[in-house]
């Protein structure tokens, strides 16, 4: 994963842009209730409503969440003129998106998908909406916005989710734009339609890359089987880099600063809801920023990666990700906080892996040591311990790095998911707030002599010793490095 400086300086930048969006508007409607019998006319279930939740999605999704993380956007799409169009024109009034771009459409009805959920559990999703191709007139009303939207933008992201927006007219407009220069990132379910664009940047997800190449068993191993095929891939879709999603999978990348992978989670599906268009939108942000596209894809993840914890459409906010890439965010400092993480990841069925120490001075070794531990499940919580109590195991030379500097540090990994800190000498206080799944250790300690080992099993949790790596100790590191001082 990038420095999290440059991740950081990159998202300051986003401020300073402006991106041309354009795709299909969606009003995400969720309906929630509670069953209050079972219905006479069916088995299913009679659901009270007490909650409606109206959200921008699909295009309209990706522009809140450019607005979100600082960006202004231009954002050029169709609406009805029907009630869920005005809403769906003042939700993003509402996040400050300017809806002068917007063609609207008197004979063409809203795109809503509504979801009915009862007492947390999805029951039906209705979509409703016209999905034919723009009219020859409504197409050249949105190519003249494109046109009229374009000046002083520094990228133009298409959002094509293939539901009649992209007429002849419009895509003749976005070759057009791309002649005179504009870069442009598509996003589409029909990336073939712009091998003629040749656009700079095509983001598929690992579905639609099947769909392009025709095939239709997935193989295990997705990321390798997309380097295999990025001939054919940049043959059928004219790009210049590819990146795919690849969900819990991450994001790897094909082209002139390939190949790069980011890591990934698994969450349930109502938790995914509108990750594409975050990571779609800080992608761009980045890229049109200037920054590298590895840094551009690790800033990306990380976007996406915060709106997993949220069910329904989120978008994410800068000052949020922020202290995310800082590391604060990463950090629980006190009981209800790590309460509240643990709690939310054990409603995701999420195996937590718990490990503490010192990391006093991070090296290979360690590093080694918690992605292996991060591998044994899918949290890696990182207690460590605070300045005192590294004192009293270690020496009064001892922390080397203040336990502030050492949780930067530790919570700038990609592996590490929490850290928290603890004043004792054994990490009896987090373990039991945490009760891990799987509590490790590296392999230069011995099971029977670990304080926490009854604790951890008593809870219900696993031990595992990590093989421990020789020649790599913080000790030795201080001990060579003060040697070298004495005989420089």
């Amino acid at each position: 994963m990038a420095d999290a400086q440059a991740l950081i300086g990159t998202l300051g930048r986003f401020s300073e842009r402006t991106i041309l969006l354009i795709g299909e508007s969606i009003l995400d409607r969720y309906l929630k209730g509670s069953a209050t019998g079972i219905c006479r006319e069916a088995p299913v279930p009679v659901v009270g409503l007490n909650t409606i939740i109206d959200a921008p999605g699909g295009a309209a999704n990706t522009a809140r969440n450019m607005s979100r993380l600082g960006g202004q956007v231009r954002f050029v799409s169709v609406v009805g003129a029907d009630h869920f169009g005005l809403a769906l024109k003042q939700l993003l009034r509402d996040q400050g998106i300017d809806t002068r771009w917007l063609v609207t459409d008197p004979k063409r009805r809203t795109l809503v998908k509504q979801r009915l959920r009862c007492d947390d559990q999805l029951v039906a999703r209705f979509d409703d909406g016209d999905t034919d191709v723009l009219s020859e007139e409504k197409a050249r009303q949105v190519a003249a916005a494109l046109h009229k939207a374009a000046p002083g933008c520094d990228g133009m992201v298409v959002s094509d989710y293939d539901l009649g927006l992209m007429a002849p007219a419009v895509l003749e407009a976005l070759r057009d734009l791309c002649a005179q220069g504009l870069p442009v990132l598509v996003d589409s379910k029909r990336l073939e339609r712009y091998h003629d664009i040749h656009p700079w940047v095509v983001k598929p997800n690992f579905g639609e890359v099947l769909k392009l190449l025709g095939v239709s068993a997935a193989p295990s191993d997705r990321a390798r089987f997309v380097e295999a095929a990025q001939g054919e891939l940049f043959r059928i879709t004219g790009a210049e880099s590819l990146i795919v999603t690849l969900d819990r999978d991450g994001a790897v990348l094909c082209g002139p600063q390939g190949p790069y992978r980011t890591a990934g989670r698994s969450v349930p599906a109502a938790f995914a809801a509108g990750a594409g268009d975050t990571f779609v939108s800080a992608l761009a942000l980045a890229l049109f920023s200037g920054a590298p596209m590895t840094v551009a894809m690790d800033l990306a993840a990380a976007a996406a990666d915060l709106i997993l914890d949220h069910d329904g459409t989120t978008a994410c906010g800068r000052d949020v990700l922020e202290r995310e890439l800082a590391g604060q965010g990463k950090y629980l400092r006190d009981a209800t906080q790590i309460e509240e993480a643990v709690g939310r990841h054990r409603a995701r069925h999420r195996r937590l892996v718990f490990t503490n120490g010192c990391f006093d001075i991070l090296h290979r070794g360690h590093i080694t040591y918690l992605e292996r531990a991060k591998a044994l499940g899918d949290v890696l919580i990182v207690g460590l311990n605070g300045d005192a109590s590294v004192t009293r195991l270690k020496g009064l030379d001892r922390p080397m790095n203040t336990l502030a500097d050492r949780i930067a540090v530790v919570a700038a990994l990609g592996c590490v998911d929490h850290v928290v800190s603890f004043d004792d000498d054994t990490a009896h206080a987090p373990i039991r707030l945490i009760r891990p799944d799987i509590f490790v250790k590296g392999g230069d300690y011995a099971a029977k002599t670990l304080p926490e080992v009854d604790l951890v099993e008593e809870l219900g949790g696993r031990v595992r010793l990590l093989e421990y790596i020789d020649n790599r100790s913080t000790s030795g590191l201080i001990e060579r490095i003060r040697g070298a001082a004495r005989t420089g």
